[in-house]
């Protein structure tokens, strides 16, 4: 591997990290309805464990309810049962056809536990982040200690890494 594979492959992982950093925001419950709270939700579907979105058509009508209207009707208590095993903390309406879930809005104490939250998961977005750049930094500084490259190309490399456009600023 020389140094240009090793920036592309950083950068890759960079994004990847970003992305799934992106992902854990979006499924914060803020008080406003979302279908990223429900959608990744593992259901029992005959047996398979099978994620919501593939099972039923989630949907937003208004700013605090998510309405969840599966296309097989038995899957319904599989669904409810999903909701209350999962951590988001709202409690379905099941009406024989669809499942309803109302967003409560938010109080002090639980804007106090999400600005908690929120700052751990960004945290743990640029450690990733960090983690991803100085790995990359060591493997080129072996490619130098190794004379697969030169320190010239080791100092240019670093600087490159350093410069990603994929930088903890964004998170």
């Amino acid at each position: 591997m020389n140094a240009k594979e090793v920036i592309k492959d950083t950068e890759i992982k960079m994004k990847k990290a970003l992305e799934a950093t992106q992902r854990e925001f979006s499924v914060i419950r803020t008080g406003r309805a979302s279908t990223a709270l429900v959608e990744t939700l593992k259901v029992d579907y005959y047996g398979v464990p099978t994620a919501l979105r593939q099972v039923a058509s989630i949907t937003t009508p208004d700013a605090r309810l998510v309405m969840i209207q599966p296309w097989d009707k038995n899957v319904l208590p599989e669904i409810e049962r999903a909701i209350l095993k999962s951590e988001i903390g709202i409690s379905p309406t099941n009406d024989g056809k669809s499942i309803r879930l109302s967003i409560p809005s938010l109080t002090d104490e639980r804007r106090d536990e999400l600005d908690k939250v929120v700052k751990k998961i960004a945290e743990d977005g640029r450690v990733s982040l960090r983690t991803c750049r100085h790995s990359a930094i060591e493997h080129i500084r072996k490619l130098e200690k190794d004379k697969a490259i030169t320190e010239d190309e080791r100092f240019h490399s670093q600087e490159e890494i350093q410069n990603l456009p994929i930088s903890s600023s964004r998170i």
